[in-house]
């Protein structure tokens, strides 16, 4: 029988916590390491992850609360609730804000998402003025912008509904179909990996009712009526969405301009009780309101 000294006792610990012992597996299938240019590119990836801006909470659809593919609707505010949030200043002027359709519709998927959020909001403009007669006009152009987008089927359910709403004189079944064609529009975009045309959707949906509602208040100024237009939230919430978009669109020079202009308007709409709105700040947030809707009407030509 072997003895074993108190050092080799201590040896043979030393050795057995020392060397890593080969797990025993049976039939273990050979793992390639995973290359480190690809460690490199994930951890790229998950730098440039971005915090998710939410809306006001007045702007979001809590009846449609959901997360799909890391973006949730509440990213992208209701147009419809943009409009009731203006209702105190209804019916706003659609006359004195006129916008003509263009009669080419863009190529680029960005100008086209823009141009969508301009027509539901053209919508809601038609229904708070009780113009029934240009429905049919705003449903063709919204079916075939919706088809360019690849959203054509989300849209063409709700244009019928549209029509018939219009023919019946149904305000509210009207509202209900035009917020109906931004959610599911959204949805499809989200479904596409595009979330990023859904935030432009919405922008174009509160850049032309801020021009409408504006211009009411310069028109017919009183500081009730100012507090209306004074929404830092909504500006600061767009400022950071504009940042935050592909590279593709947000270093685009009409979106760089529009960016600094929100980020200026944040300020200017900051209600302080000494600092009451006035009639120039109003008339200032008009200007800012129409230049915001020039360079999001500005289009990408093809190369």
């Amino acid at each position: 029988m072997k003895i074993f000294t108190p050092c080799a006792i201590l040896l043979c610990l030393w050795q057995t916590i020392a060397v890593p012992q080969e797990p025993i597996a049976e039939n273990e299938p050979d793992v390639a390491p995973v290359p480190q240019e690809v460690l490199d590119d994930i951890a790229k990836q998950l730098q440039d992850v971005k915090k998710v801006q939410l809306p006001p909470l007045d702007l979001r659809d809590k009846e449609n609360e959901k997360i799909e593919a890391g973006v949730n609707e509440f990213t992208a505010p209701r147009i419809a609730l943009v409009f009731d949030s203006l209702k105190n200043l209804a019916p706003l002027p659609l006359a004195d804000c006129k916008r003509v359709i263009p009669k080419r519709r863009p190529l680029d998927r960005a100008d086209l998402a823009m141009e969508i959020g301009f027509l539901i909001a053209d919508g809601f403009l038609v229904v708070q003025n009780n113009q029934m007669n240009e429905i049919e006009p705003l449903a063709k152009e919204l079916s075939d912008y919706g088809k360019s987008l690849g959203a054509g089927e989300k849209v063409s359910r709700h244009i019928a509904g549209l029509l018939q709403s219009a023919k019946d004189n149904n305000l509210e079944q009207l509202k209900k179909e035009l917020s109906a064609t931004q959610s599911d529009v959204e949805e499809e975009l989200v479904n596409l990996r595009d979330a990023d045309l859904a935030h432009l959707i919405s922008l174009g949906g509160w850049l032309r009712a801020l021009h409408v509602s504006a211009s009411a208040v310069d028109k017919q100024f009183t500081r009730t009526r100012a507090k209306e237009l004074m929404r830092e939230d909504i500006a600061e919430y767009y400022t950071e969405i504009l940042g935050s978009l592909h590279p593709d669109i947000s270093q685009r020079p009409n979106i760089v301009q529009m960016r600094e202009i929100l980020s200026d308007l944040r300020s200017i709409m900051v209600i302080e009780e000494e600092n009451p709105p006035t009639k120039n700040t109003v008339t200032e947030i008009l200007k800012s309101a129409a230049e915001l809707n020039r360079l999001a009407a500005l289009r990408v030509e093809p190369k």
